[in-house]
């Protein structure tokens, strides 16, 4: 979803929700949290943890604490483990090198942080992975099938064109996937309700 070339975070407006997603497909497909398909209210599924180890990887060792400590429907816990966890992200993908960030000043006073690509040889091995699926018609694994849908659900698999060409069979495949993901159809209700919202919001705005 980092465009390498402007920099720009593709969907950035409705990020904690992906994320949000992402941490929790995580977690159910590593058998940490499950859902009940017949137990569904207003939020969405309710989500329940499985007891284990705890978990080594620190974001998702505290998004399965969140989970364990009441039952909650998806859509809750994509707002509750999602916010704030986009600057933790990007700090782990400097921390890997995947990207850079340099600071400067503008006129010797203003500091800026400029985020920029760094080793993009991971990136570029999921996006082959996705075109594989969606273009050649590949089977996917589990969290190729996971990722595909995450991305069809946040709005911005069109914002790989340049290495997946959009088209109709590509958008039907995509949904397919989504629809096989709860934690993927969690973010697309809640990426509507916001579009909804704010497109509410610009016509009662220009109305006034």
């Amino acid at each position: 979803m980092f465009d390498d070339k402007s920099g720009a975070i593709a969907g950035v407006g409705t990020l904690f929700y992906t994320l949000g997603g992402a941490v929790l497909v995580e977690l159910g497909l590593g058998g940490h949290v499950r859902v009940d398909e017949n137990d569904k209210g207003l939020n969405g599924l309710k989500v329940h943890a499985v007891v284990g180890d705890p978990l080594s990887d620190p974001v998702l060792r505290a998004a399965h604490e969140k989970v364990a400590g009441r039952v909650r429907g998806v859509q809750t816990l994509l707002i509750e483990i999602g916010t704030g966890l986009r600057e933790t992200v990007l700090d782990r993908l400097v921390e890997r090198g995947m990207l850079r960030q340099e600071t400067k000043k503008t006129l010797g006073l203003f500091r800026s942080t400029a985020t920029t690509a760094g080793d993009t040889g991971h990136k570029k091995a999921l996006v082959e992975k996705v075109r594989a699926v969606l273009i050649d018609g590949a089977e996917p694994d589990a969290h190729t099938a996971a990722l595909i849908g995450l991305l069809s659900a946040s709005g911005t698999l069109p914002s790989l064109h340049r290495s997946v060409p959009w088209s109709g069979k590509v958008h039907q495949r995509a949904k397919e996937l989504e629809r096989g993901s709860w934690g993927a159809e969690a973010v697309n209700s809640a990426v509507m309700r916001t579009v909804a919202a704010v497109s509410v919001g610009s016509v009662i705005a220009v109305t006034s």
